[in-house]
């Protein structure tokens, strides 16, 4: 049976630990990984000095875990780490190319290797979210027994992507993205390194350069190695890389967005909070990384209706036509042009005075509603369309409130175990106050009393 190269060197019938070394041919990125956890740069709150998992790969003493952060984060880096450090089989796979069945033949031959040796076995699954959710079953039983070790890295929020009864099982350690300095430190190594880098060609940078590099990186030591790498193509042994080099070897910026997944949600309670917070700044630049990043403009449309609703309400009434109009706006028009529809909705909601009353008012009533199923309406607003109905008191003493001072007639709306209940109290923003000195006016005469009309007058629904 022929198999798939593993993640670390062509080296395959031994520990991994002496099959890390990427030949010369191979990308900048690929030569320059650390060795060693003293090369490594970065995540210091995992691997510097008196870190967890530091101490855990130097007593070799690595648990089942996840490593999630975004790419080029040093994932791969740290399972190369675990590899030669560690005195277990380290058995490298990656679910893009290879599947479950591989993953069982491996399972199997950790069994035999511990029965036979005592050897314990790690298995490092790169891109385990790439596995669906029963697959991932498969690991369990291995992993509760001790069979394997399981490293697995991921891109995607393991809350999302891994099983529950796999995260149970595992301890999740967070990468963060490299910060700029962190990145140019690693492109200054590059630039310098003799052995695996491009120090025989004796290459400078200019600051502005190095700095522009470190800043499109996006966190990502790969993406800023494999620039450096080409636009050291671009100039002659012992000369300079100058920003007009960088700028020619990055491609352009591509959000790291995914509709589906963690930074999806991320960006949506940004945008929600900001519209919320009153930052209209915020605001369009989180709408703008959405749409930027391939998010579905309706989707975004009814966000943007949802927080009128719920964050404005009759605080600014017109902010639910404003989103309303928008969604119709860019239904009509399309991409770009009604791009700015949802820009200029999103801004008024930002601007809008804000209230929640309306949306904890529902709230209240909803569960008053759940609370009492049973309770009936009083007779006297009950519909009452046939005699009977109305022999038995449906409708009775009815007051049509218009015949009445001030429009407001003294009867009660609610079921009586539930009079005086004020579920929608108005806030003191936008035209809330106003609403409030309306409703507290309707109370006050509908406690008073006086007829001015025919009491009868409205004896049906009106």
């Amino acid at each position: 049976m022929t198999r798939e190269p593993d993640l670390f060197g062509p080296d395959v019938g031994r520990p991994a630990r002496d099959a890390l070394s990427a030949d010369s041919g191979a990308p900048l990125a690929a030569r320059m990984r650390p060795r060693s956890i003293d090369e490594f740069l970065g995540q210091p709150a995992l691997v510097g000095e008196g870190a967890a998992l530091r101490e855990l790969i130097e007593r070799d003493r690595v648990p089942s875990l996840i490593l999630w952060g975004p790419p080029g984060c040093g994932k791969t880096t740290i399972a190369g780490i675990v590899a030669r450090r560690t005195g277990a089989w380290f058995e490298p796979f990656s679910a893009v190319t290879e599947g479950i069945a591989r993953v069982r033949e491996l399972i199997e031959q950790a069994a035999e290797r511990r029965r036979a040796t005592g050897q314990d076995t790690i298995l490092f699954v790169d891109e385990i979210h790439r596995f669906n959710k029963s697959q991932q079953d498969a690991f369990l039983p291995h992993v509760e027994a001790g069979t394997i070790t399981l490293i697995g890295a991921t891109t995607e929020n393991p809350s999302f992507e891994v099983v529950g009864p796999l995260l149970s099982r595992t301890r999740v350690f967070v990468l963060e993205p490299l910060g700029p300095d962190t990145v140019a430190d690693l492109s200054r190594r590059a630039l310098s390194d003799r052995e695996r880098g491009l120090g025989e060609r004796a290459l400078e940078i200019e600051d502005e350069a190095l700095g522009r590099l470190a800043d499109s990186a996006d966190g990502d030591a790969r993406r800023a190695l494999n620039a450096l790498e080409t636009a050291a193509h671009l100039v002659d042994d012992g000369g300079t890389i100058g920003l007009h080099h960088i700028e020619s070897a990055l491609q352009r910026r591509f959000a790291r967005y995914d509709k589906s997944g963690e930074e999806h949600y991320n960006l949506i309670s940004a945008l929600h909070k900001s519209v919320r917070g009153s930052d209209a700044d915020g605001a369009l630049y989180w709408l703008a990384r959405m749409l930027d990043g391939g998010e579905d403009p309706m989707y975004i449309a009814r966000r943007l209706v949802r927080m009128a609703i719920e964050d404005i309400g009759l605080a600014d009434p017109a902010a639910l036509q404003v989103a309303v109009a928008a969604r119709d706006a860019f239904h009509f028009l399309g991409s770009p042009e009604g791009d700015l529809a949802l820009a200029e909705a999103c801004t008024y909601l930002a601007a809008a005075p804000k209230s929640n009353r309306l949306y904890r008012g529902f709230g209240a009533a909803m569960k008053a509603a759940r609370d009492t199923p049973a309770e009936g309406v009083p007779l006297h607003i009950r519909n009452a369309p046939t005699r009977l109905m109305k022999d038995l008191g449906y409708g009775a003493g009815y007051r049509y409130d218009p015949d009445w001072d001030g429009g407001v007639a003294a009867q009660t709306y609610l079921p009586e175990s539930l009079a005086g209940n004020r579920f929608y109290e108005p806030g003191e923003t936008g035209m809330e106050p106003d609403l409030a000195r309306r409703l507290e006016r309707a109370r006050l005469l509908r406690s008073s009393g006086g007829l001015t009309g025919d009491e009868d007058a409205g004896g049906t629904d009106g």
